[in-house]
């Protein structure tokens, strides 16, 4: 247990500093360009602010995969919830590097928000598997969406954010989908609709802090 906390603390720090794993994959881009935009100073801060709310996201992923892993006795779903935290560490890396790009900043709400969601990944991992399967099939639901919100509200010549959220969106959608074929349960709508709410608070308040 000594040995999971610092693992997990270490995880935290680098999630929470921006601190990149070894062997990420490269940021998606067009053409081979990550930088091929055509903003104005409008447009650039709109775009700012939601890769900082997608970067935050991407915060709240790894926290709920690692306290989930941590308290998980499911030698499967943790297996699961490692590969799918390989490529949201990705994810995380991307959304950095496209807000650094834009010439943003990361939400000073982070390190509250990566507790929270830590806590409650730790309490559906007391759960049995297809109870922690099904949150996370529920949870990527959820992300897809509000990507597909955001992939709209892009300006139309952002095309090096857009490729990144494609490339997010597609390989979040395979998260879920793994999890229900493993044997993850349907949540009810009652908490996917709970989720949905905190979703909201966490998309408001980021785009602006």
């Amino acid at each position: 247990m000594l040995d999971k906390a610092i693992i997990s603390a270490d995880r935290a720090l680098r999630t929470l500093l921006g601190v990149p794993l070894p062997g990420a994959r490269p940021t998606p881009s067009v053409d081979g360009d990550a930088s091929s935009s055509i903003l104005n100073e409008r447009e650039r801060r709109h775009a700012a602010s939601l890769m900082r709310v997608n970067h935050t996201g991407e915060v709240c992923a790894q926290a709920l995969y690692q306290g989930q892993a941590m308290t998980s006795r499911s030698k499967a779903l943790k297996a699961h919830l490692r590969q799918a935290a390989s490529e949201e560490q990705d994810h995380l890396s991307w959304c950095a590097e496209r807000l650094a790009a834009l010439g943003g900043r990361a939400s000073l709400l982070n390190p509250a928000f990566h507790a929270v969601s830590f806590c409650l990944g730790a309490a559906v991992g007391l759960h049995k598997e297809e109870t922690g399967l099904g949150f996370v099939s529920a949870t990527e639901d959820e992300v897809c969406e509000h990507l597909d919100r955001h992939l709209q509200s892009l300006p139309e010549g952002d095309h090096a954010s857009r490729a990144v959220l494609e490339a997010m969106r597609e390989e979040e959608a395979g998260h879920g989908s793994d999890a229900m074929r493993a044997g993850g349960k349907t949540f009810p709508e009652a908490i996917k609709g709970l989720m949905r709410l905190t979703s909201k608070v966490m998309t408001a308040s980021t785009y602006r802090v």
